[in-house]
């Protein structure tokens, strides 16, 4: 871990374990594994929380924090001297120290230049797992495994986010199987976050002008493996209560509220930075939402250096990096001019600009008036490295924001792509762990993006892969079972189709439910069983994706699907893991090219499943002819319903020709051999391209050594 973050992550308030002039107790040992994320890659870890209390592990949802809670520290060392754990703590505890402090990284081989100073990486929300819901899909999922693999990497990184004590929503449905939304309120004693502290031993704050007023914000650190997150947090006793609020909710709330926190992700997140003495290399803006640190950098370089305004902007873009995910016009936060000037005027006056210069910043004219501030067109202006998230998505936002630079051809615009990928460790089963140490040896997680590890693979025996993943499927079923109260749905033995993705119409989550007739002789044959597990939210303003929703859960209650067709309430990291782990084939069906990557099936190809997807995202680029299959052609038909009736028949079609016979092809009990030699393509093919250590790898080489090349800090 770099030094300078390591200082910093043992600078917490009320740190028990920070200072080792004398030996740490396995108490001791066991709350500083609980307080590093580390433990969420690493499955034996665990195994041990859940070895100190098996019915309050399951009660905790896999958190060792909680599980410490409930045990109490009293009880906590009496309860590891019981059950004989002192050697197991002490491995596990030496084995984090010698993670956090281990030299020879990829990093510092291939990086040396990024060592002195992080990465400061800027997102509106982290996935990193369900005990900490900041996070709504995707883009959250999508940041948190960047952040565990910049660690496993040794790249230093901090993020940045906010701290919504209500979460996102829990997911419920009425008697008319209309989505209704719950927030409740995290348990902050739950949670492996520590506040940090300032030189002076005080616990780090930060402040900005607000509405006339000034917005305060504590600030939460949780430990990443050797990389860090803060969290800003505006439900503090020194703000009036509509401000205390302001972080409550992910993505909740009107303009208003957006637009303040955006200021606080981007503005207040800088300043965190600056209160802990933290100079980042480079700035990293994961979606729009934290343009505004762009101009607070550039404000910070005209009062401390005395540049001019373009100047001082000229100097951060060269220093910012800006990643895009959204190939949906409505998914570009956009702000009217009065809004802008009434909450950051202040900020406009100290850059010396008069509104129009400010507004024209995120105008894709700058001369139209009538045009509102665009959060992305501001992170383009403001940033020289940008880039989509697939190459086709590449293609996609090039086209998209190609009149920001009027008179270029569309090829010509400065926008490129780096792939997302997924953290494997996080995604992978701990069976199918063992199939890759076996295959692949020990040590296959350092050799992750090179195509060679996984070639043996190829050579696996069939039965073993097979059997293990009949078991992963097992475990889905159960899981279902479980969730849902009824202990006789599903058929663990049946080939298992898996939906599961935020309900918005673009991504077409019912296109499968077009022809029921059809459905039901595909789901209704005795001889070759077939099942769909369903989760997924729609975002609680979007009346077009509850719709959807409500449609698919009035089929489940058709005669002719009960029991085969099955949603799933409350999709979270949780229900993710189990169903990526243990469908057999991951429908992805969105409306080409409006999916920008689509990471969810790159983590079914980790665990064995395999890929039904329109050619788009990342699947544009993986699809190989025979390592998954295909929906349609990749053509788009400019009536979206002439390309719903093409892509439903393609699907149906390619379940009825292709998946169902592959699938059931077996000689007695032995493994479907077709299938899993398409399993083992799929592994081969796809693993090394499509996980985040490559994907980090890439930024460090197409973005952050180029803008962290320069003299000064950001």
């Amino acid at each position: 871990m770099n030094r300078k973050l390591l200082d910093l992550a043992s600078r917490t308030l009320g740190d028990t374990f920070a200072h080792e002039s004398a030996p740490l107790s396995a108490e001791d040992k066991l709350r500083e594994l609980a307080f590093n994320l580390w433990w969420n890659w690493h499955p034996q870890v665990l195994e041990l929380f859940r070895q100190l209390d098996p019915a309050g592990w399951s009660e905790t949802n896999h958190n060792p924090i909680a599980l410490l809670k409930r045990i109490g520290p009293g009880a906590l060392g009496a309860r590891v001297a019981e059950l004989s754990l002192e050697n197991t703590v002490s491995f596990h505890y030496r084995r984090l120290q010698e993670y956090l402090r281990a030299e020879g990284s990829w990093c510092a081989v291939n990086a040396r230049g990024l060592q002195a100073a992080p990465i400061a990486y800027f997102s509106a929300e982290f996935g990193l797992h369900e005990s900490l819901p900041l996070y709504s899909g995707g883009l959250g999922v999508l940041a948190g495994d960047h952040l565990k693999s910049a660690s496993d990497l040794g790249l230093p990184l901090v993020g940045i986010g906010l701290f919504y004590a209500s979460g996102y929503f829990r997911q419920h449905f009425d008697a008319a199987g209309w989505q209704t939304e719950e927030y409740g309120h995290i348990d902050l004693g739950a949670l492996p976050l520590r506040r940090p502290v300032g030189a002076d031993g005080e616990p780090v704050m930060i402040e900005l002008p607000c509405n006339g007023e000034t917005l305060h914000a504590a600030v939460w650190m949780a430990r990443v493996g050797r990389t860090l997150l803060l969290l800003l947090d505006s439900d503090v006793e020194a703000n009036p209560p509509y401000l205390r609020e302001l972080t409550a909710r992910l993505y909740g709330g009107d303009e208003v509220t957006r637009i303040r926190q955006e200021a606080l992700l981007g503005i207040g997140g800088l300043r965190a930075l600056r209160e802990l003495g933290i100079r980042p290399a480079v700035l990293h803006l994961n979606e729009g939402h934290s343009a505004f640190v762009v101009l607070e950098r550039t404000r910070e370089r005209i009062e401390e250096e005395g540049m001019s305004f373009d100047d001082a902007l000229r100097e951060t873009a060269l220093q910012t990096v800006f990643t895009t995910h959204t190939p949906v016009e409505a998914g570009h936060d956009r702000f009217a001019a009065e809004l802008v000037e009434r909450e950051l005027g202040w900020l406009r006056a100290a850059l010396g600009i008069d509104p129009e210069r400010m507004m024209g910043l995120g105008r894709v004219d700058p001369a139209d008036r009538g045009e509102p501030l665009c959060m992305t067109v501001l992170a383009i202006r403001g940033s020289r490295r940008r880039n989509g998230v697939s190459s086709l998505h590449g293609h996609v936002a090039r086209r998209m924001w190609q009149r920001v630079w009027p008179g270029r051809d569309e090829e010509e615009v400065p926008i490129g792509h780096i792939t997302n990928g997924v953290h494997v460790r996080s995604w992978l089963a701990l069976s199918m762990n063992r199939i890759f140490d076996r295959y692949l040896g020990n040590d296959w997680p350092a050799r992750q993006s090179d195509c060679a590890t996984w070639a043996p693979i190829a050579g696996a025996d069939d039965a073993e892969l097979w059997e293990t993943h009949e078991v992963l499927r097992r475990y889905l079923v159960e899981f279902v079972r479980r969730r849902a109260g009824r202990p006789q749905l599903l058929d663990e033995h049946a080939l298992t189709l898996g939906f599961a993705r935020r309900f918005a119409t673009y991504k077409r989550g019912t296109i499968l439910l077009t022809d029921l007739d059809r459905l039901a002789q595909i789901l209704g044959d005795p001889a070759r069983p077939v099942q769909i597990v369903f989760a997924g939210k729609a975002h609680p303003r979007d009346d077009a994706g509850k719709k959807l929703l409500q449609q698919l859960l009035a089929i489940t209650r058709d005669p002719r699907f009960e029991g085969k067709i099955v949603f799933v309430e409350d999709y979270d990291i949780n229900v993710a893991r189990h169903m990526v782990q243990g469908v057999d084939v991951w429908i992805n069906t969105p409306l080409r090219p409006m999916e920008a990557c689509g990471t969810s099936g790159q983590k079914v190809v980790l665990n064995g499943g395999l890929n039904l997807s329109v050619l788009d995202g990342w699947w544009a680029e993986g699809f190989d002819g025979k390592n998954g299959f295909a929906i349609g052609d990749g053509r788009v038909h400019t009536d979206p319903a002439v390309q719903w009736a093409r892509d439903a028949e393609s699907l149906y079609g390619q379940i009825e020709e292709q998946v169902l016979p592959l699938f059931y092809d077996r000689e007695g009990t032995a493994p479907p051999r077709g299938w899993v030699e398409r399993m083992k393509r799929s592994i081969t093919t796809l693993a090394w391209r499509y996980n985040a250590d490559r994907m980090v790898a890439d930024y460090v080489r197409h973005a952050y050594l180029a803008a962290g090349g320069r003299l000064t800090s950001a």
